[in-house]
């Protein structure tokens, strides 16, 4: 009964329950991805006052041995390096200051390496140094003091590199995706690839701050014997919204979203030329993944795309990209993941976009519209005509139907292509039936591919799309000739094998 409900839970008291030793090593399995790790350890210089930080690969002939982040920020004294290597440990962060958690430095470091020591100094204290080991710190958080000489070793090491009076450096030693054995052009295929994939992240997720003439990241390698340098380059801004001419003369727009919290949140929109071969298109995914939104917190990129459940992704739309910079005061609406590479917002969040408006009276669902009709008048000006196909019809998911018929153009007045599972000999994975406009599926494989799950009527869309791209062709002609029926039998046999090896997995996994 509702009389019985306590809207207040009652208690007689508290217990201190300190965290497990194995928290460290479940705060170190975050899944940070490299890149990502390196440039929450370049937000932290950043929040610093750092104009230059370096990252820097060492090496011993063929083989990696160590990663450093080294910044000229204001550095940190004995007690406030006791608090940034400590576990949960956090400062009280500045309103414009990227770290947010207290845990980045830590997870984001031994995600990665099995030892991080810091050194840092500042120019009223002398060099200061701490270092966990994975080993240690998983049985009882025992993070060891850096002897002072070997600390003031590693600042004069970067000394004018970029460290003056002040500065930190991170070091990473056993890192687990560095190549075990260099020989062979291991050791430099794995930096070329890694530094352009680093330079990409840094240039794209860091873009307002390298645009800045008093913030530099160079990424360096170093040779430690010889002190040979191997490579040494700036990192260049990756601006997102970096085009010559918008694709649309009337934008970009700025939008205002009104929430009920009495929280107003700015939506710039933009529409990305046609066909552009720019970096600052092409850095992020796919054509679905980079449209969408582009949230800012602090300057700082944090998800680059992405529609957060306004709409779907869709090809029409791939031209489209709205900046949003978060609020001081949006953690209601706004919250962001740990690794700063998402952002959830608030269903109301949505909501709101349906009703947003610029200073004319225009709607961001009219943005939306206008970007769609951008991408399709560049694909008509680019000459590229499709032939019309036989339309798919039941058994077909709609949203593949639909999918289809915009990007097809169907010949009117033929009656639509149906697919559907039927008994069939398993010899054959599908059977054509010209006459009824019907593509058959052998129903015993059936189960195979649905992996278990239960079927209907519009069931496995990605296959029957990948069929229907495959056999369309044969309803659109009056007979097969030789080459044809040459390629169903192809298609025949390679995907009864398939599903036959299908079959045998389900069996082993029973």
């Amino acid at each position: 009964m509702s009389d019985d409900w306590q809207f207040e839970v009652p208690t007689t008291g508290s217990k201190h329950l300190p965290p497990d030793a194995r928290y460290m090593e479940a705060l170190s399995s975050q899944g940070y991805g490299f890149e990502v790790a390196i440039a929450d350890l370049v937000d932290n210089s950043i929040d610093a006052g750092a104009r230059d930080v370096v990252i820097h690969f060492l090496r011993d002939e063929d083989r990696l041995v160590s990663l450093l982040v080294i910044d000229d920020g204001k550095g940190m004294n004995e007690e406030e390096l006791d608090v940034a290597m400590t576990v949960g440990g956090r400062r009280d962060y500045a309103s414009q200051a990227l770290g947010m958690f207290g845990t980045g430095l830590k997870s984001a470091s031994l995600s990665h390496a099995s030892a991080v020591t810091v050194v840092s100094k500042t120019r009223r204290t002398r060099a200061v140094g701490r270092r966990w080991l994975m080993e240690r710190a998983v049985t009882g958080y025992q993070c060891d003091i850096v002897a002072a000489d070997y600390a003031q070793s590693l600042i004069d090491r970067y000394a004018q590199r970029p460290i003056t009076w002040q500065g930190t450096v991170i070091r990473w030693d056993g890192v687990k995706n560095f190549p075990r054995n260099g020989g062979g052009g291991q050791t430099d295929r794995y930096l070329h690839r890694t530094i352009n994939r680093l330079g990409l992240q840094l240039g794209l997720y860091l873009h307002r701050f390298l645009a800045r003439d008093d913030f530099n990241i160079t990424i360096a390698v170093e040779d430690v014997n010889t002190g040979t340098e191997y490579m040494n380059f700036g990192v260049e801004p990756l601006d997102p919204f970096g085009y010559p001419v918008p694709g649309h003369l009337e934008y970009p727009r700025r939008f205002t979203l009104d929430l009920p919290s009495a929280l107003s949140v700015s939506l710039d929109a933009h529409v990305w030329p046609a066909k552009s071969t720019l970096d600052g298109y092409k850095a992020v995914g796919s054509v679905l993944e980079r449209q969408g939104f582009y949230f800012y917190r602090n300057n700082r990129l944090v998800q680059a795309g992405g529609w957060n459940n306004f709409r779907q992704p869709d090809q029409h739309l791939s031209l489209s990209r709205v900046a949003v910079d978060i609020p001081p005061n949006g953690n209601d609406v706004f919250r962001l993941t740990v690794k700063k590479e998402g952002v959830e917002v608030s269903p109301e969040f949505v909501n709101a976009l349906e009703e947003a408006q610029d200073t004319d009276g225009r709607r961001f669902v009219d943005y939306v519209a206008d970007a769609e009709t951008v991408y399709r008048e560049a694909r008509k000006r680019s000459g590229t005509t499709r032939k019309a196909v036989v339309g798919p019809g039941k058994g077909f998911d709609p949203a593949v139907r639909e999918a289809i018929e915009d990007e097809l153009p169907l010949l009117a007045g033929e009656d639509p292509i149906a697919i559907r599972w039927q008994a069939l000999d398993n010899s054959l994975f599908f059977d054509v039936d010209r006459e009824n406009r019907t593509i058959a599926l052998n129903h015993h494989y059936r189960s195979a591919i649905l992996g278990g799950r239960r079927g209907g009527l519009n069931d496995a869309p990605t296959l029957k799309s990948l069929m229907y791209l495959l056999l369309h062709q044969v309803f659109e002609k009056e007979y097969s000739g030789s080459r044809e029926k040459d390629n169903l039998q192809l298609w025949q046999s390679i995907l009864v094998a398939a599903a036959r090896t299908e079959l045998e997995r389900v069996g082993d996994d029973d």
